[in-house]
């Protein structure tokens, strides 16, 4: 089988905690080709989709620990046609890119793409949680989405909370995520002023989110698989940052999936795998779900050393078993037009 992550660059991975590398790792252990590309290196040669890409070389003996196979790992470079792979394996990280969308639709059809094309259209963004009807915020938390300041000062000034957490639409790993309150209003149309307008005129939307009591405590990320969450981790604060986010100086924590938590991921599993979207990430705060990550959700090696488990595995046992029922569906319809043919 032949895989290529669409990713960041080889040189960017950090190889003690780069959940890309976890899944590279195991692919190559198992035998499969590995290429990596970056969204800019698609191209179109004689109306063929291809990318310039990384070619990880074979090895005789893969190295047990992510560190050494990063490594020891050689590369060469080469232009291939995307619908020659098995797979295509989604790591970039956000803001989605549409134009890479673009290519991929040319290739939807004959590449198992994880996660889907059009999954990733509709769910790249925080907007995705509005598709999940909470008519009473039992699982999403009162969230507003705008980029007129007036609308946004009226509705923190007529919360019933006295603190809110305010963030960019496109925003990842935590950056742009401040806690804002009340007392301070007099700050906050610079807040907004600096968040939503950019120096060209252009605007941004940002989300204004009610602040879950506890949130100070942490949050948890839940990796689910197929509709079926796999794994979890609880994500603390350092002592200087609200934000949970280990990009943000945050640390792990060994966490047992609460029966409020489960019942999220099987309200919402359903709906992900309709949306073809198999490997997914979710942050969750007192029950209540906060974010969907579906471009590049990390945490395998944190979750991994926590629990003492192998998450990567599980995540290529469903890409292997997702590219044989393509194989044996594509095997059935050859063989009976073959019998049609013979008639």
């Amino acid at each position: 089988m032949n895989v290529c992550f669409l990713m960041y660059p080889w040189e960017e991975i950090d190889p003690e905690k780069d959940t890309s590398l976890a899944l590279i790792h195991e692919c190559i252990k198992r035998g499969h080709g590995v290429t990596i590309c970056t969204p800019s290196n698609l191209t179109i040669r004689n109306s063929v989709t291809n990318a310039f890409c990384t070619v990880i070389n074979r090895m005789d003996k893969v190295p047990s620990s992510l560190k050494s196979f990063y490594k020891k790992a050689t590369l060469r470079e080469e232009m291939l046609p995307l619908a020659g792979f098995d797979v295509i394996f989604m790591r970039a990280n956000p803001p989605l890119d549409p134009i890479m969308l673009n290519f991929l639709d040319s290739v939807k059809d004959d590449v198992f793409i994880m996660n889907s094309v059009n999954g990733l259209r509709e769910a790249n963004n925080k907007l995705y949680t509005a598709a999940f009807v909470d008519p009473d915020n039992k699982i999403i938390p009162v969230t507003h989405v705008s980029k007129n300041k007036r609308y946004l000062i009226r509705q923190i000034k007529e919360s019933k909370a006295n603190k809110m957490i305010l963030k960019p639409l496109n925003g990842f790993g935590g950056s742009g995520v401040i806690l804002i309150e009340k007392s301070a209003m007099s700050s906050i149309t610079s807040l907004l002023d600096f968040y939503i307008t950019n120096p060209d005129g252009s605007s941004n939307y940002v989300i204004l989110q009610e602040y879950i009591e506890g949130a100070d405590q942490g949050d948890v990320r839940i990796l689910i698989l197929n509709g079926e969450p796999i794994g979890a981790m609880k994500r603390v604060p350092g002592a200087d940052d609200h934000r949970s986010n280990i990009t943000a100086g945050g640390t792990v924590q060994k966490h047992t999936l609460t029966r409020k938590e489960k019942e999220l991921c099987k309200l919402i599993g359903r709906k992900l795998v309709k949306d073809g979207l198999y490997f997914v990430g979710i942050d969750v705060i007192g029950g209540k779900l906060i974010e969907v990550n579906v471009m590049s959700p990390g945490g395998i090696t944190y979750i991994n050393k926590v629990q003492k488990i192998k998450l990567q595995e599980k995540v290529i046992d469903f890409m292997e078993s997702r590219v044989q029922e393509r194989t044996n569906a594509f095997d059935r319809i050859a063989k009976l037009r073959k019998e049609v043919e013979n008639a």
